[in-house]
């Protein structure tokens, strides 16, 4: 499920598969399904309304809005913008509809919501960037893929474009290097099946593409600091020292 997050109240820390995003209310998110993240809050100081939308009744609610649905956003700060009352607004008689049971209002509220969660974030933007379309044709086609360990050739011919344009996209829109942003994908899979699942290491590196454990222990090692058995050990133990406090109310 796709899923927005609303903080009318407090801060902390938003996790979106390997950055680290730092808010205040009011602050708003849109995660895409698959999309590794999560979030730290000060327990008793915030607040937000959650709502989740299925897949399969996603693209209609979209085609309301024009709030792209293939990638996650976060809008922080810009709290003088008009566009924060609205969204507010609409989130609350979202939550209402829904504790009330009342489902036929509830797609076209949020249809609201995810417009304004566009306006915002095309007000926190400097500029359309480059490459926006192919980047993020990369990125879902990465999505589909990195498990099947292509080359960056395959991606290029793939996409129908040429090496230096995928690399001048995924470095405007991504900040990465193609090769860059496969390993850092495969890696957040990793990391995803480490902490989530009892899989071995082993299972885990073939899950990923990796024909060879050694290889993916060193791999995973060089971008991580640490081999991966020990750092699955380390999130184990760090999970058993508290958690943070879930927000409420969920829609």
């Amino acid at each position: 499920m796709a899923q927005i997050t609303f903080w009318s109240r407090g801060r902390g820390e938003y996790f979106i598969e390997d950055r680290r995003l730092d808010f205040i209310a009011p602050a708003v998110s849109f995660i895409p399904s698959g999309v590794v993240h999560g979030f730290t809050v000060a327990p008793d100081e915030s607040d937000a309304v959650v709502a989740s939308i299925a897949d399969s009744a996603l693209p209609p609610i979209a085609a309301l809005s024009a709030l792209p649905i293939e990638e996650p956003l976060m809008v922080r700060g810009q709290a003088e913008s008009r566009f924060w009352p609205s969204l507010a607004a609409t989130m609350q008689r979202l939550l209402e509809e829904y504790q009330l049971g009342q489902g036929a209002p509830l797609a076209a509220l949020l249809a609201v919501a995810m417009n304004d969660i566009a306006l915002l974030g095309r007000t926190g933007r400097t500029g359309e960037r480059e490459g926006h379309d192919l980047a993020f044709a990369f990125r879902r086609l990465v999505d589909r893929h990195f498990r099947d360990a292509w080359p960056v050739e395959r991606y290029v011919a793939a996409l129908g474009t040429t090496p230096h344009l995928l690399a001048r996209a995924c470095g405007t829109s991504h900040g990465l290097s193609v090769k860059a942003f496969i390993d850092r994908r495969r890696l957040i899979e990793a990391k995803r099946l480490l902490v989530f699942t009892i899989r071995s290491v082993e299972d885990v590196a073939y899950e990923i593409g990796f024909r060879d454990p050694a290889y993916f222990s060193r791999f995973f090692r060089k971008h991580v600091g640490e081999p991966p058995g020990q750092w699955r050990a380390g999130q184990v133990q760090s999970s058993h020292l508290g958690a943070a406090k879930e927000p409420s109310p969920t829609v």
